[in-house]
């Protein structure tokens, strides 16, 4: 099972962007609120694996799957269990019988009152192969976006990426990395991964001459 011990509410990062969305996340966990589906969307590297497994584990411990519908399969959605979390929706192939399936799974644990979460790059109207019927039930429950892209919340994540390679990132560094990189946080994660290596390569601290030399060097593609 793709279990991440790091990805929990504990650890997960809110701002403005995404503070909804771990709202809404906490909420269906809550065995004292009745709404227990939830559709997260927003741009790849946003959060939204992170709070599918992090209602995961806070309802299953380790015991759970987060279901990827790039690589889909019919035998896993017949025995979904008490809980079903998807992820990468948006993906979904246009094959009437994953469709199918996906929907017989989704309406069985939705009848159940069972947990479900859901997570895809779009709102549920602009989802490319789902029926009209799955988009319905989707807006019957709560829906949330994720945006990280705010120099405010990209300084929290990048801090936090330092954190968890535990190493140690000088803000002249940090500052210098959101002014080259491009937005989205997957290009955050490569140049903190860079930094580490280069930085265990030589034995050295990583400084801004260092990042510096990475992007001359074409390691961190600004």
């Amino acid at each position: 099972m793709p279990i991440c011990p790091r990805y929990g509410f504990e650890n997960f990062i809110s701002c403005a962007g995404n503070s909804t969305a771990l709202e809404f996340s906490r909420r269906i966990t809550n065995p004292a609120e009745p709404e227990k589906l939830l559709y997260l969307y927003g741009p790849a590297g946003s959060g939204k694996t992170h709070l599918l497994h992090a209602i995961g584990r806070q309802l299953a411990g380790e015991q759970f799957q987060v279901l990827s519908c790039r690589n889909l399969t019919i035998p896993v959605l017949a025995s979904p269990g008490n809980l079903l979390l998807v992820d990468d929706l948006d993906q979904l192939p246009d094959r009437p019988d994953l469709r199918n399936a996906l929907w017989e799974a989704f309406n069985q644990q939705y009848s159940s009152g069972h947990t479900l979460a859901l997570a895809g790059r779009f709102t549920p109207k602009e989802l490319p192969t789902i029926d009209d019927h799955l988009i319905s039930r989707l807006l019957w429950g709560l829906v949330a976006r994720l945006d990280v892209s705010d120099d405010r919340s990209r300084q929290m994540l990048i801090a936090k990426l330092a954190q968890d390679r535990q190493i140690i990132l000088p803000d002249d560094v940090a500052s210098w990395l959101l002014t080259v990189l491009p937005r989205d946080v997957g290009s955050l994660v490569a140049a903190c991964d860079a930094l580490y290596r280069a930085a265990l390569q030589r034995k050295c601290k990583i400084t801004l001459r260092l990042a510096r030399e990475l992007v001359l060097l074409g390691t961190l593609t600004p």
